[in-house]
């Protein structure tokens, strides 16, 4: 008797488990990772899951329900994306349910048709046709350096070079999209395939053009959440195939198929946009180091500044670090000296060495202005006691949305006609920093018949011609100019260090180095309102040193990344049940209730994540095997939210 033993898809937690089911003798050609419909008998309905592994023996003592039908001959879950998926889930007491939701893209079966078509009678291949993969050397690192980190499969903190390259065909791109590109092709020149991921459109499309430079378009595939189904589906099951390729996407892309794989890269692995906000919230980091541990492939984590998180990999000597020889780093001209003795230079937003520098730089290309928020006055004040002007409908904050548009608020977009501070009972408004639009305006005035670009959320740009220009970008949204931007003006640094979060000063230097970085070669780069240790590691160009300290700061505070934290929320009993069920090892920080939920802060040292989390989830699945089920007859109202969820490596307490 052959018996399936399979993943149900489900959302209870005590179904995360493989249960098993008997295989009927008229259902034949079953094999791991294809997806079945079986029956649950509690439920007394039809549920979809993934057959893990089919076994002779069954382990449950009772009689077995059969297998109800195959739904696609497909094995889409391959066993070592099973092998992650199970990895990653106990490691944040979630469920694997979740992160498959997140690796396998709903099935599209006109897609699947296609492509087993083509599987069954594969289009003959002409050898004259066929591109050679070839590995390209990495420049700029020592001889052999990088390519035997690959070659050998190391894991390997990647400090890279700024500035921007044009690839043979004509595409302007950063630095860095050239070096992952080689590595990649370094990766599939041996028969492996390897795995790209970036946080954003904007990167993944330098990255895609780099990619083109070195390999045949059918040796890339992309999978990105932006995709419609059916693409992305269509990516995944190339990505099933037996020849290598180069997988390139967001975050989810770590989860893709490759049973010979050679390479895993991250590329800016501190952006915000590579935080999983679905459940169990599981960084692409964490699961790559993972990946790497099990399918020993090598793992660049790379960027223009580190983290905390791989700074202390580094020190533990669980990551090498491999820096570019003889960097050109680009000119950075603090200002904040320049404010300490000139009165008027540090009231100036714009003091006038960046005017001045920008006046010289205009003449030849584009210049960049960075600033902190998108608008026209992204902050308002009462003019009286100056505190901030809020929403009287969400307590939002107000602002001037455009020029002479009257404020509004920038969460619920209520418009006040007839403002009243609460405090002193004013009516007058005055501005509070200047966005985008306003910057633009401003600019505009002071460089006439200069063209003036606003690049943001709304305005969305990716790259723009090396005419002269003044391209006014929010953090994150700066385009890349062909040549590089002759000047780069980092504006309102006083207001992106002012947030309230532990990571400020990681995500300021993150900012200002990834725009530093698109500057051409010897370019100024002016950073206006901030000095100190922030200024003197972007002078510098030594990231690293700040992320070192930094690093022993929190060390010192026990705050993450030292140690990790847990949060659980739900009802107040079942998280003093959790609390304790902990282990020794596990602290508790501190429990506050909201609305009649509790949530409690949990502290412990890596080497107790695994009892933590085991003891966490199961008391997840105890709660919820346990809580009252609904009365007969009584109308529901929506899906009962579990009585306890808890969150790994979280950092929402640390944040504003």
């Amino acid at each position: 008797m052959t018996i399936a033993r399979v993943l149900v898809d489900s959302v209870l937690p005590q179904l995360d488990r493989l249960l098993d089911y008997r295989v009927p003798e008229g259902l034949t050609g079953i094999e791991p990772g294809m997806r079945v419909t079986v029956p649950l008998r509690s439920a007394n309905r039809l549920a979809q899951g993934f057959v893990i592994e089919l076994v002779e023996q069954q382990e449950h003592p009772g009689p077995l329900s059969d297998v109800e039908s195959l739904v696609s001959p497909v094995p889409i879950l391959r066993p070592e994306v099973w092998a992650l998926v199970r990895s990653v889930a106990d490691r944040a007491a979630g469920s694997a349910n979740d992160i498959l939701r997140l690796a396998i893209p709903p099935r599209q079966v006109r897609v699947e048709k296609a492509w087993l078509a083509r599987s069954i009678d594969p289009p003959p291949k002409s050898a004259s046709n066929a591109t050679p993969l070839l590995a390209a050397a990495i420049p700029g690192y020592a001889t052999g350096a990088l390519e035997s980190a690959i070659a050998e499969h190391r894991r390997v903190a990647l400090s890279v070079a700024p500035g921007v390259e044009r690839l043979p065909q004509g595409t302007w791109v950063g630095r860095w999209a050239v070096t992952l590109a080689r590595a990649a092709a370094q990766a599939l020149a041996t028969g492996e395939s390897a795995i790209l991921v970036a946080p954003d459109y904007r990167d993944q499309a330098q990255l895609a053009a780099a990619l083109a430079a070195f390999l045949p378009s059918e040796s890339i595939v992309q999978l990105d959440a932006r995709q419609p189904n059916p693409e992305r589906y269509r990516g995944l099951l190339r990505a099933l195939g037996e020849a290598p390729v180069a997988i390139l996407g967001n975050r989810s892309a770590v989860y893709a198929p490759a049973a010979r794989l050679g390479l895993i890269a991250i590329w800016n692995d501190g952006d915000p946009l590579l935080a999983e906000p679905l459940s169990p919230n599981v960084h692409p980091r964490d699961a790559a180091l993972v990946r790497q541990e099990q399918q020993d492939c090598a793992l660049l984590i790379a960027g223009h500044t580190r983290t905390t998180e791989v700074q202390r990999l580094v020190e533990v000597g669980w990551l090498e670090e491999l820096r570019p020889e003889r960097t050109s780093r680009p000119h950075v001209i603090p200002t904040a000296a320049i404010a300490a003795q000139d009165r008027l230079a540090a009231q100036a937003r714009i003091p006038s060495v960046a005017w001045r520098e920008a006046t010289k730089a205009i003449a030849t290309g584009p210049v960049l202005v960075q600033v902190s928020r998108p608008g026209y006055t992204p902050g308002l004040r009462c003019a009286d006691c100056g505190d901030p002007a809020r929403c009287r409908r969400c307590a939002g904050p107000l602002q001037y949305a455009r020029a002479g548009a009257p404020a509004s608020c920038g969460w619920c977009g209520a418009v006040e006609t007839a403002f009243v501070c609460p405090n002193c009972r004013g009516t007058t408004l005055r501005a509070s920093g200047a966005g985008a639009d306003r910057t633009a305006d401003e600019l505009g005035r002071a460089f006439p018949g200069v063209r003036v670009v606003v690049a943001d959320g709304e305005h969305p740009l990716l790259e723009i011609d090396d005419r002269p220009a003044l391209v006014i970008a929010t953090r994150g949204a700066e385009p890349l100019a062909a040549g590089g931007y002759r000047a780069v003006l980092l504006l309102d640094g006083d207001r992106m260090v002012a947030r309230e979060s532990l990571r400020v000063g990681e995500d300021c230097l993150r900012w200002w180095s990834d725009a530093a970085s698109l500057a051409a070669d010897d370019a100024p780069v002016v950073l206006v309102g901030v000095g100190g240790e922030l200024a003197t590691a972007l002078s510098a160009w030594r990231q690293d040193e700040y992320a070192r300290r930094e690093l022993a700061d929190r060390r010192a505070l026990r705050f993450p990344p030292a140690v990790r934290v847990a949060t659980l929320r739900g009802e107040p009993d079942a998280v003093a049940g959790a609390i304790a069920a902990l282990p020794p090892g596990a602290e508790e920080l501190g429990t506050t209730m909201h609305e009649g939920r509790a949530r409690a802060i949990v502290r412990f040292d890596y080497a107790h994540g695994a009892v933590v989390a085991k003891a966490v989830r199961a008391e997840i699945i105890r709660q919820a095997t346990t809580r009252r089920k609904p009365v007969p007859g009584t109308p529901r109202t929506g899906r009962v939210p579990l009585p306890l969820r808890a969150r790994f490596d979280d950092p929402e307490p640390f944040e504003e």
